[in-house]
């Protein structure tokens, strides 16, 4: 665009008045630029304008943009002067240029399903309202998974008078997947926040708690291509938790959602606004902090750690036990201690020490903490881990070393912390587990005492000795470990080394129709598993794997059954 001029138009006229001006905000996206846009244009709703705002790209995105624009007259151009490194600045120039009652905002990255704009505008239409939002279904690049963000909030339809309503729905920060009132806008000056980032969250929390009456509708109304893999360098805001910058940014805009609520008479949802942050925003970077080293640790616990001191205790009280605990360990500036609680985190897994304190109360670590604050936190007697059931009970499994071996084996040595003291003084009986397609490849060992409440054990691990399925596997599978005692068994993940040397090797026809590479790794992100990577390999599997899907079909195999069993 050129400031004096105005946005760049097609040829031929648009419609006078659209009902709904969808802004595409794009930066060096040309690839996926054309698909965002031809969502939009599918719109079973055509009264529709479509801005495409550029945030000064430096690929082929101008020139892409401007042949879309030129295909269809309800597209407009926009393109920012220089560019601003962020979503907000695009988003506002469009919006001082739509033409429509009602705006929406697109990624160029995702997609609007058909009927989203019509599903939404009828929720505008049914009654007054300053915004509508439904479903946002996720789908996973890498594998093609779909699924519903935040499930639980878009179940059913309802309009609410106020956020006050269903607080919850702070766990909804995104401003896409959401139709706007214009007016609505207008009369609080509600814009993007501009030089920041997380500025969804921002404005999200600022439309919530603005809203006299929003509606929420079940039907999916956006689609949400995640990259969780993504290299660096494209990888979005959220997925860069390894830069402190990312931290600092988002404990910024925190405070700001704070203040917010305090100027705007909205301090009675501080609370459920704490909890978010604490079960969502940290929640996130706990899981990654088995991945991270002291240096960078600390500088988080410094950053992160004067902020959770502002949050209300309440908040805190509502958090599961294990999440509390990396929440005490990173405020009492104990980094190191956090990572080993981070271990595993939503999985059962044990503390890898206990300590009980004068006052019979069972406290996670080596000492009886110092302060009352953490007493409280750190307090896991609820967690029973004397007492409960066997098949429940808490254990922690952990790889201390790995040893490639000959061909696609691996040795292992395995430990297993047992804290409530379950299990009984002598050799322990397991069972390392590892399933590819529905095969099971089952390992027996020794877990031997070391000393009280700690076992370990050696196994060797024979990654070729795995049944595959006969049209060959593709997929990743995480090792389990099984132990047995007194006729049950109990089956936790197992851990494994943060960081070690990834190794790739082919192992040739089995029972699969062709040879594999397999590769073993670390999982990357929590829990930090033992992760194995199955892949058919060469020219063979590629033409045989369509013949062996058809193959491989239930009644294909039922008669193959049938007829063996009859030649038997």
């Amino acid at each position: 665009m050129n400031p004096r001029t105005g946005p760049e138009t097609a040829p031929g006229t648009p419609p006078a008045a659209p009902d709904v001006t969808v802004t595409v905000i794009v930066y060096n996206d040309a690839g996926r630029l054309p698909r965002a846009v031809a969502s939009v244009r599918r719109q079973t709703h055509p009264n529709i304008e479509i801005v495409i705002s550029d945030d000064h790209s430096t690929d082929d995105t101008p020139r892409v943009a401007r042949e879309l624009a030129a295909r269809d007259p309800r597209i407009r151009y926009l393109r920012l002067p220089e560019n601003s490194g962020g979503c907000s600045a695009p988003r506002n120039r469009a919006l001082e240029i739509a033409r429509a009652p009602y705006l929406m905002f697109l990624d160029s990255d995702d997609e609007l399903p058909e009927r989203a704009v019509e599903v939404l505008l009828a929720a505008h239409r049914a009654r007054e309202i300053d915004f509508a939002m439904g479903a946002v279904r996720r789908v996973r690049v890498d594998t093609g998974r779909h699924s519903t963000w935040m499930p639980h909030l878009v179940a059913e339809h309802r309009t609410l008078e106020g956020v006050e309503a269903d607080p919850r729905l702070f766990f909804e920060h995104l401003s896409t997947g959401k139709m706007y009132a214009r007016a609505f806008l207008d009369r609080h000056g509600l814009r993007f926040p501009e030089g920041i980032h997380y500025e969804d969250q921002l404005f999200s929390a600022q439309a919530y708690c603005l809203a006299k009456a929003f509606t929420i509708v079940p039907e999916p109304v956006y689609r949400w291509y995640v990259a969780p893999y993504a290299d660096a360098g494209a990888a979005s805001i959220s997925n860069q938790r390894h830069k402190l910058a990312n931290v600092r940014d988002r404990i910024h805009v925190q405070r700001l959602i704070d203040a917010f609520l305090a100027e705007s008479g909205h301090e009675s949802l501080r609370e459920d606004k704490d909890y978010k942050f604490l079960k969502h925003d940290f929640r996130m970077y706990a899981g990654d902090l088995p991945l991270r080293d002291e240096e960078w640790l600390a500088s988080f616990a410094d950053t992160v750690g004067p902020y959770l001191d502002t949050l209300s205790e309440g908040a805190y009280a509502r958090l599961p036990r294990d999440e509390r605990i990396v929440v005490e360990l990173v405020r009492d500036r104990r980094p190191a201690d956090a990572r080993e609680a981070a271990r595993g985190l939503g999985h059962d897994v044990a503390p890898p020490e206990v300590t009980t304190g004068p006052d019979g109360r069972t406290y996670w670590g080596g000492h009886v903490p110092d302060s009352e604050r953490a007493r409280r936190e750190l307090d896991v007697t609820e967690l029973e881990l004397d007492t409960r059931p066997f098949v429940v009970a808490r254990f922690r499994h952990e790889i201390t070393e790995l040893d490639r071996g000959p061909g696609a084996s691996v040795d292992l040595t395995v430990r297993t912390h047992d804290p409530g003291l379950r299990l009984p003084v002598g050799p322990q009986r397991a069972t390392l587990l590892l399933t590819p397609g529905r095969q099971r490849l089952a390992v027996a060992f020794r877990l031997s005492p070391v000393r009280p409440g700690v076992f370990e054990g050696r196994v060797h691990l024979d990654l070729a000795a795995a049944r595959l399925p006969l049209r060959g596997f593709t997929g990743v599978r995480h090792p389990v470990l099984r132990l047995h005692h007194r006729g049950r068994a109990h089956t936790g993940i197992l851990l494994a080394p943060p960081a070690f040397p990834p190794f790739t090797t082919r192992v040739a026809r089995r029972s699969g129709a062709a040879p594999h590479r397999i590769t073993v790794e670390p999982e990357g992100h929590a829990p930090g598993r033992l992760q194995v990577r199955w892949q058919p390999a060469g020219a063979a599997a590629r033409m045989l794997r369509p013949v062996l899907r058809r193959i491989a079909r239930p009644g294909v195999r039922r008669a193959a059954l049938l007829v063996r069993s009859v030649l038997r």
